[in-house]
């Protein structure tokens, strides 16, 4: 590691490494240096189709198993974007091989398996984050000030999320997001992570008191062990009166709304996970107005836009290059910060108490 560069190494050929393999590129403090499949051919193939598209110099190496990446002394971070279900594994191998690690969600199979990996990156002295690249955005920061300012928004009440696609047929039939050996939370994992994720952190982190979760579809794919579920709907409930709901979904098309409202108005964010493509991202907020006089009743719509400059799909603004910008600056730092794995872990408690709870109709569970 050198001063000024982080070294990285993607521990799996996963379709959304495709983007970080562009993220890195841009990032101006990292660089990909190599990339491992279980067979170097698969690993090359993978190297490739990226370069012809975003090219990368100099070529990032094929390796040819998981474990060559780890030992290589030439990493410093490894970005891990295996199904769910084998991810730990690597992820604390990884760690246990001084390799700072940057990882795909749901982070484990359940809260007990994240903590087994933020031990182990915290005695091997290794930064920990998980990929929401939404948390990297600079639009967070716009949205926190509306939300401090005390007239846009007032007092808190309610937060509500939607994240969803409608998968093609193939897709729930033979997605390892459908399998329950490999991502068992199915859509929640997926999709609702995001959701509870967004309501985390408009609450500052503070962890609801309790949660209800509905498992509204499932599907047994081809393969599959058990079903996974495909449609989910979650109610959060948070000291001082603050709720908060999601729906995420396999079934449904695109959408990915978050609306935040309080006392005196809201705010509207149509594309919180991933900004719709065009250099800048925004969102709205609304103080309508009620007016009587007489016969005439008049809603009064005052709505203003709020846009940072920021570009979507792995420009050097968007916030999938700050998400490897930051890491890669904490790792140059040569210190870490727990912040990150504490709200992985979070999120990943909520998930569990949501699934506990749709096993038992919905039935409130306490955190």
């Amino acid at each position: 590691m050198s001063n000024q560069t982080c070294r990285w190494g993607i521990l799996g050929t996963a379709g959304i490494s495709r983007k970080n393999w562009h993220s890195i590129r841009n990032s101006e403090n990292a660089t990909l240096v190599a990339v491992a499949s279980r067979s170097s051919e698969r690993a090359q193939q993978y190297i490739d189709e990226c370069q012809r598209d975003v090219s990368q110099l100099p070529v990032p190496r094929a390796v040819g198993s998981y474990e060559e990446l780890l030992t290589a002394d030439d990493i410093d971070a490894v970005y891990v974007p295996l199904p769910t279900g084998i991810r730990a594994e690597w992820v604390i191998r990884a760690a246990e091989a001084g390799k700072h690690v940057l990882c795909e969600k749901p982070c484990g199979l359940d809260a007990a398996e994240v903590q087994r990996i933020l031990d182990t990156c915290r005695q091997n002295n290794v930064q920990f984050m998980d990929g929401v690249m939404f948390m990297h955005s600079h639009r967070l920061n716009a949205i926190r000030d509306v939300l401090n300012d005390g007239t846009s928004i007032g007092d808190l009440r309610r937060i509500a999320t939607g994240f969803s696609f409608c998968a093609p047929e193939e897709f729930l039939q033979g997605n390892i997001r459908v399998s329950s050996q490999l991502e068992p939370m199915g859509c929640l994992g997926d999709l609702g992570w995001y959701n509870v994720r967004f309501t985390l952190w408009v609450m500052n982190y503070t962890m609801p008191k309790a949660v209800s979760g509905r498992l509204l579809s499932s599907i047994q794919s081809t393969g599959s062990a058990a079903p996974t579920p495909t449609e989910f709907s979650g109610e959060l409930f948070f000291d001082g009166g603050v709720t908060a709901s999601f729906y995420c979904s396999f079934l449904t098309a695109h959408q990915q709304w978050a609306h935040v409202s309080g006392s005196r108005g809201h705010l509207q964010v149509s594309d919180f996970v991933l900004p719709f493509v065009g250099p800048e991202v925004a969102f709205d907020v609304s103080n309508h107005h009620f007016d009587i006089s007489e016969c005439h009743f008049n809603m009064e719509r005052h709505t203003r836009r709020v846009a940072v400059a920021e570009y979507a799909n792995n420009h050097p603004t968007s916030q999938e290059t700050n998400l490897f910008r930051t890491f890669s600056a904490q790792v140059l730092s040569r210190t870490t910060d727990s912040h990150w794995g504490n709200i992985a872990l979070q999120t990943q408690q909520i998930l569990d108490a949501l699934t506990a709870s749709s096993r038992d109709n919905g039935a409130v569970i306490e955190l």
